[in-house]
This record gives C-alpha cells, structure tokens and sequence, in this order.
C-alpha cells in the first residue's frame, strides 16, 4: 500500500510503499477513506515528541472496515468506522472511573515503534498514534474504531476523531459549560473552531473567538461566535474584560502557549474555569498569579475533550445530521496523499481550518 513516511524530522514526508499486515485477534483492518492534517501531526514531524524512524502519522481519520480479527464481534467488513487516538482498554483504573481518554494500558495504547503492524522490506515501520492514517489502509486495535451509521460523509466523517471530539469535548466534558454561559476561546484552529461551535450546541449566551487570522475569526462567526478579537490589537485580557463587564465564564486555550494559557486564566471572571486544550511543547511553562485562586478561578486539563469516543462520536454525527455541527466550514480543501506536503505548507500559514487527504475507495 501507498503511505507519507518521514524518514527525517524535519523534513518533507515521502510517498512509499510499506506493507501491512493481517489482523490480530483483537485488530482490524481498515481502508483509509479520508484523514485530517492536525498540528499534532505538524509537531511530531518537526521533532517535538521524537520516534523511532521511518514512521507514518496520521490519526483523524476514518475509513471502512475490510477484515476483523478473530475476538472481534461488533465489526464487520463493509462498517463505516471513525478512528480515534483514544484507544482505550476499558478495564484499566483511568477507564474504570470513566476516563477513557487517559487510558494507562500499553498493550492497547502503543508507544510508536513498538507495534509491528508497519513494515518495509522486514524492518518495522512506526505506528504513530496507534493508527497511521496517512496511508491507504490501517491495522489497529478494535477500541481505536467506533462504527458510524453508512449515510455519513466520510470525509466530514474524519474530523471527529480529533480536532471535532477535542473542541466539543472540552466545552461538553471537560468544563460542562451550561445554557447562557459567556465563553471564550483562544485559538481558532480546527479544535477551537469545534469548540466555538461546541459552545453554540451548549446555548452559551456569549462566545468570544480570539485569533490573529482574519479568515479564521470570520469561520469562527460563521461556526457561533457572537464576537471576535484580534489578538494583535492591543491587550485581549482588557478587552475581554470590557466586553462582558469583568470576564468569562469559560476560557478554552486551544493553541498550547505560555502567553495564551496566561490570558487565558486571566481572562475569567470570578469562579471561572479555564480549560486547557492545545499541545505544549515539553517543558514549557507559564507563570499565573496565585491570589485569583481565591475567587475560586480554576484550572482544567483536557485530553482529547475527555471523550468517550463510542458515545460521543455517534451523537456528534446526529448533531451534523441535525445542522447544528458544521463540519463542511472546517474543510479548507480536500486533497490526495501526494499532496500531503503541500497541506501542511498551508497549515503553516495560518489561514486554514483543516485540510483533508481523500482516498480512491474505487
């Protein structure tokens, strides 16, 4: 099968074949339909979270079914399923209290290059993310797929198992934003672009999208936003504050800086939370005033919107079925593998939403 291998961090990924192979007891194997490029992609192939070389990325994804392992009962060839990075074992102490997405087992949840379902020429290739998606077809445990009903667009379909999940999940889950809330997010990518929506579908009263693109705040508007910053005019925190008469409620950082994270707490009027989506690069750190924590301002954590990946995917496609979800205004351009390369030099700009890489199912 064809795959976008990076051979180098760094560098460009190149278009190879690598071979694949058959299902394990509890794995299945997919034909890629369509996969989302997300900065996490971005990150790991400039070397922030280093892997064994060669490695194929890709985890928003989604696809069909072409073959199960023996142990598996609830897929079959032919399901329309969408990838997730939280796979989950379902017994650990994280799944046991509910929380999927912190899944501690390292037999489902595989660091790359330790699963040997990629090769070339006998030598193993590295699933990242436990998926690989930037390839034509994926080997993957069973808990990494959640079967999505057949009339939904696929490459629509993709989106929710990343950039979707994360940004509704974090306005849903994480910080249970309630009816009326005044919300704001920082960072208008496609995890706060979903949040921004996320929070139209919660019935917050205010949604505040902050971001230095012009095009990415009028998607933002277009998604619920009730208003916009630019956060290259003058102070955001004071700007904020003056537009609702003291802060959010809710304030979701979905870039991963220090300075965003920082705005981000300051931002919040009192007992409100600030809940933290981007990735930050390792070792980071950023610096709040301890005094707020005594107007019961609070601090959360976000793992891919804290997801309950077979729940939350299904009642996300019903809300696009709806037309609550706009998931057709996150798509910048669809594209083939071969263009990959091109996607993330567009990514890098700073104007795109989500660029999606679609297969010939043909």
């Amino acid at each position: 099968m064809k795959a976008a291998v990076l051979r180098q961090f760094g560098q460009a990924l190149s278009i190879e074949d690598v071979e694949i192979g058959r299902p394990g007891p509890q794995e299945v194997l997919v034909r890629t339909a369509a996969v989302g490029l997300c900065h996490s992609d971005l990150h790991y192939i400039e070397g922030m979270r280093p892997f064994d070389l060669p490695g194929v990325l890709g985890h928003e994804v989604s696809g069909i079914v072409e073959a199960v392992g023996e142990n598996v009962r609830d897929l079959h060839p032919g399901d329309h399923v969408v990838g997730a990075l939280s796979v989950f074992c379902g017994t650990c102490t994280q799944c046991l209290g509910g929380r999927f997405a912190l899944c501690a087992d390292t037999e489902v949840k595989q660091p790359p290059g330790k699963a040997r379902r990629l090769s070339q020429a006998g030598q193993p290739v590295s699933q990242v993310f436990n998926l690989s998606g930037f390839a034509e077809k994926m080997l993957v445990h069973r808990n990494a797929l959640v079967k999505i009903r057949d009339d939904m667009p696929l490459d629509l379909a993709a989106l929710l198992g990343c950039a979707v999940i994360t940004g509704t999940g974090a306005v849903f889950r994480t910080a249970q934003v309630r009816p009326g809330a005044t919300v704001a997010v920082v960072g208008c990518g496609g995890v706060g672009l979903a949040a921004v929506n996320g929070a139209a579908i919660a019935g917050a009263s205010r949604i505040i999208a902050v971001d230095m693109s012009q095009p990415k705040l009028a998607l933002a508007r277009k998604l619920g936003a009730t208003d916009t910053v630019d956060a290259r005019d003058g102070d955001v925190v004071a700007r904020i504050a003056e537009m609702t008469g003291g802060g959010v409620e809710y304030a979701f950082e979905c870039i991963g800086l220090p300075s965003t994270f920082e705005q981000s707490f300051r931002m919040l009027t009192a007992g409100g939370i600030a809940t933290v989506v981007g990735l930050f690069q390792p070792g980071a750190r950023a610096s709040i005033e301890g005094a707020p924590f005594f107007q019961e301002k609070q601090i959360r954590g976000s793992a891919m919107g804290s997801a309950r990946i077979r729940d939350d995917i299904p009642r996300l496609v019903e809300f696009y079925r709806q037309g609550r979800l706009d998931l057709q205004s996150l798509v910048s351009q669809r594209i083939r593998l071969e263009d990959i390369n091109e996607g993330f030099a567009a990514m890098k700009t700073g104007d795109t939403a989500r660029s999606v890489v679609v297969f010939d199912l043909a």
